[in-house]
């Protein structure tokens, strides 16, 4: 392997995996004088680019009827938390298309996970509406 990516392996974090469309809730570390504290930033991620250290992605929310973006380093040691509050049923990659759309047109469906249910060998398919506990 490149030496070079063997130098920044110590800087990669655990992050959970997300994809486009996926709602998210960053907590972002703010620094106030000497104070810090934990500000969430949540959205749907539009788009995820690069790999390693330099990877980042776009979170898009609707704040007080304007639309605020902010892309985030992935590995950041300002990012104290990244969670999935949903996941998003999409098909692309990049959902730029959302900053011309406004109200229920920028709706996206939610994404049904398949989980093993214990005890049996049959797949049981969680989402909003489902009636099975996982």
């Amino acid at each position: 392997m490149h030496p070079f990516i063997e130098t920044q392996k110590e800087w990669l974090r655990n992050v959970p995996p997300f994809r486009a469309g996926d709602t998210l809730r960053v907590n972002v570390r703010v620094r106030e004088g000497d104070k810090e504290r934990l500000q969430a930033f949540e959205g749907v991620c539009i788009a995820k680019r690069g790999s390693g250290v330099s990877a980042t992605f776009t979170v898009r929310k609707i704040s007080n009827g304007i639309g605020v973006e902010r892309i985030f380093p992935l590995h950041s040691p300002m990012i104290a938390e990244i969670g999935v509050v949903r996941r998003g049923r999409v098909r692309r990659a990049k959902l730029y298309y959302l900053r011309h759309l406004t109200g229920k047109a920028t709706r996206i469906r939610e994404r049904k996970a398949k989980v093993m249910v214990p005890g049996s060998e049959s797949v049981a398919e969680t989402g909003s509406g489902s009636g099975v506990e996982a």
